[in-house]
């Protein structure tokens, strides 16, 4: 079954896309995920000029050896821009292979370990009525796992927090903002440190101790200043705490560790195994939390994830809405197959993506499930996608009260 042609399909209903389409001599079509959010044409242009040529009459059941090939082959290796051109290849791969076998993907990934895979929605407000508020339209639509993110008396934006919340209770928080170039952003971490133990204290006294909570730092502390949260959230019992500190340093996270006993998640930004070794060799953290879309598909997630495995550490895919339905799609097949499933991000999709991308999986009572359609089960609509053109989007930047530039 060899490859007979290739499209990249830039779309964006509500935010951009990046689809491959890879279609094989015999008919069948398969779809993989390349977005990259604020560089969405770097990652279309590495794939039409430079993956595309390479793909037509490849064999396309070498599944492997393909990714092998554009991994080893370009010499120039990792980066998210070349990481999700070799994701959306994989991940189209493996939509073909499971078409022609006729099958979910899960089952060609060894059949399914649970029933479906636990989900946490987002909940946020720029003050606790509005957060309470919040937590209480997720817990009505289901979600039984909440990441809690709050405003901070002082700011006026922070990551996570919608500046005007919808319907919805501020489900619908799109970060990439559609300018010419990148909103500014105000950060205080001392104000963050002394705020959000806070925050947490009273959403345990509203919502007792059950409900499982997350929150996400989003890289913007120091290793003490990471430790000194963690220990300060321990009454509160956090699911986990997520990007404490930038982790390219990972041996940083050695004295988080030392400091504090909630569950660390990280990874979001890493692009491939090696970005692991330490944290997940010395038990430094306890999820996973790389997208399929920008760790270069399921062939390498499932070895990253066996490899945790060994060190008792779960996973739990990256899953927001800058990850098509495709993307989605792809990382709910390696939740339900994997043993060690931690957890699973779902911010659900406009109405106008899910025009494009219709999808089989379902949400139902907490948890996702892939569907049985064979493939990845997302078919994309051209023509509804030739609706909406790409926009320049950028996601902001993010500077200290003295103008310093800080991480977003």
């Amino acid at each position: 079954m060899r490859i007979a042609g290739a499209d990249v399909i830039v779309t964006s209903p509500g935010r951009n896309f990046v689809t491959l389409e890879i279609t094989t001599d015999d008919g069948l079509v398969g779809y993989g995920d390349a977005t990259l959010n604020g560089r969405e044409l770097a990652a279309a242009s590495y794939l039409r000029d430079h993956v595309v040529p390479l793909l037509i009459g490849r064999d396309a059941h070498r599944i492997e050896d393909t990714w092998q090939y554009l991994y080893r082959g370009a010499y120039w290796r990792r980066g998210p821009v070349t990481m999700a051109a070799i994701a959306a290849v994989d991940v189209a791969l493996w939509d073909i292979k499971a078409k022609a076998a006729g099958m979910p993907l899960y089952q060609l990934l060894g059949g399914a370990s649970r029933t479906g895979a636990r989900a946490y929605g987002h909940a946020s407000g720029r003050d606790l009525p509005e957060l309470m508020d919040s937590i209480r339209a997720r817990l009505s639509e289901g979600f039984r796992s909440i990441r809690v993110q709050s405003g901070v008396p002082g700011l006026e934006t922070i990551y996570g927090i919608s500046a005007a919340p919808d319907a919805t209770g501020g489900r619908g928080y799109e970060p990439a903002g559609r300018h010419p170039v990148p909103n500014e952003e105000t950060w205080d971490t001392r104000a963050y440190l002394r705020h959000l133990p806070t925050v947490f204290e009273a959403v345990r006294n509203e919502f007792g101790p059950e409900l499982p909570l997350l929150h996400d730092c989003h890289h913007r502390l120091t290793p003490i200043q990471a430790a000194k949260l963690g220990k300060a959230l321990e009454p509160y019992d956090l699911f986990w705490l997520e990007d404490c500190t930038p982790a390219e340093n990972q041996e940083a996270l050695r004295l988080v560790r030392e400091h504090t006993t909630t569950p660390l998640a990280i990874g979001e930004v890493f692009n491939t195994a090696f970005d692991y070794q330490t944290l997940i060799r010395e038990q430094l953290i306890d999820y996973v939390r790389s997208a399929v879309t920008h760790t270069g598909g399921v062939t390498p997630m499932r070895k990253l994830f066996d490899y945790a495995a060994m060190y008792q550490v779960k996973s739990a895919i990256h899953g927001p809405t800058d990850i098509s339905p495709v993307g989605m799609a792809a990382g709910l097949h390696l939740d339900l197959a994997i043993h060690n499933f931690g957890i699973q991000e779902f911010m659900p999709h406009s109405a106008e993506t899910y025009e494009v991308f219709r999808r089989s999986y379902t949400f139902t009572d907490g948890y996702l499930h892939p569907g049985e359609t064979p493939g990845i089960g997302v078919e994309l609509d051209r023509k509804a996608a030739g609706r909406f053109e790409y926009e320049p989007a950028y996601l902001p930047v993010n500077r200290l009260r003295d103008g310093t530039l800080h991480d977003w």
